[in-house]
C-alpha cells in the first residue's frame, strides 16, 4: 500500500513533465523553418531539426519552403482589339523569407493569388487577341516579372507563369478561322507572282544570250525537235524562225528597188 501510494504521488508530477517536454520539443523537417515568437515578439527562424521552446513563453509558426503550385482561377478578359476571352494560368512560386512571408502579409497564399488573377487581366489586356495566340512566352514573361517584383516584400520568390487556356467565342472561332484562310491566299497569290517574275528575269537573260550568237538559236530550234519527235505524237510543230521571216520582208522592197 505504501509502494501504490507513491507511485500515485509521482503520478502528477510525471505527467506534468510529460507534457512539459511535449510543447518544448518540436521536430522540423528539411523543408520547414520555425518562426519563433517570445510573448508575442518574433526573435529567431529555426530549424530544420530539433527545436526546444520555452512552453507557454515561446511559440513557433512553421512555414514550408517547398514550391507552391497556385492554379489561377479561369479570368474574363477583354483585349486591346475589344475581343472578350477566358483565360486560366498557373503560377509556380516558393517562400524565400519566412520572416516577411509571416509578418508583412496576413495570408500570404491568398495575397498571392489575388494579385495573380489582378496582373493577369491587367498584362492581358493591353494586348490583341493575336499576341495571346502567338506569344505566350513573352506574356508569361511580363507576368511573372510584375508578380515577382511585387511580391518580393512578402519575402515570396515567383519562379514561372504558365498561360494554360485561352477560350474565345465560337463566332470568334469561324473568324478568325476566316482571317487564316484569307491570310494563306494572299502568301499563295504572293509566291506566284514572285515565280512568275523570276522566271520572266530568267527568260530575258536567256533570251539576252541567245540573241548574241544566231548559231545558238538554231541549236536551241533543234534541241526543241528532238525533245518532239522523242514524243509519241503524230503532230510536230516547227518553230519559225524570226530572222526568215525578217529575209521575206525585205525581198519585196529589193524588187521594187530594181523595178
Amino acid at each position: 500500500m505504501n509502494m501504490l501510494g507513491s507511485l500515485a504521488y509521482y503520478i502528477p508530477a510525471i505527467i506534468l513533465i510529460l507534457l512539459f517536454l511535449t510543447a518544448a520539443i518540436k521536430v522540423l523537417r528539411e523543408y520547414e523553418r520555425g518562426l519563433i515568437f517570445t510573448l508575442g515578439r518574433f526573435t529567431a527562424v529555426k530549424g530544420p531539426g530539433l527545436i526546444l521552446l520555452v512552453p507557454y513563453v515561446q511559440q513557433m509558426v512553421r512555414m514550408d519552403l517547398r514550391t507552391i503550385v497556385l492554379d489561377v482561377p479561369t479570368q474574363d478578359v477583354i483585349s486591346r482589339d475589344n475581343v472578350s476571352v477566358r483565360v486560366s494560368a498557373v503560377i509556380y512560386f516558393r517562400v524565400i523569407d519566412p520572416e516577411r512571408a509571416t509578418i508583412q502579409v496576413e495570408n500570404f497564399m491568398q495575397a498571392t493569388s489575388e494579385l495573380a488573377q489582378t496582373t493577369l487581366r491587367s498584362v492581358l489586356g493591353k494586348h490583341e487577341l493575336d499576341d495571346m495566340l502567338a506569344e505566350r512566352d513573352k506574356l508569361n514573361a511580363d507576368i511573372q516579372k510584375i508578380l515577382d517584383a511585387q511580391t518580393d516584400a512578402w519575402g515570396i520568390k515567383v519562379a514561372n507563369v504558365e498561360i494554360k487556356h485561352v477560350d474565345i467565342d465560337e463566332s470568334m472561332v469561324r473568324a478568325i478561322a476566316r482571317q487564316a484562310e484569307a491570310e494563306r491566299e494572299r502568301r499563295a497569290k504572293i509566291i506566284n507572282a514572285e515565280g512568275e517574275q523570276q522566271a520572266a528575269q530568267k527568260l530575258l537573260e536567256a533570251a539576252e544570250i541567245l540573241g548574241q550568237r544566231p548559231e545558238a538559236m538554231q541549236l536551241r530550234y533543234l534541241s526543241t525537235l528532238n525533245v518532239i519527235a522523242n514524243e509519241r505524237s503524230s503532230t510536230i510543230v516547227f518553230p519559225f524562225p524570226m530572222d526568215l521571216k525578217d529575209f521575206l520582208n525585205a525581198v519585196p522592197r529589193g524588187v521594187r528597188s530594181d523595178d
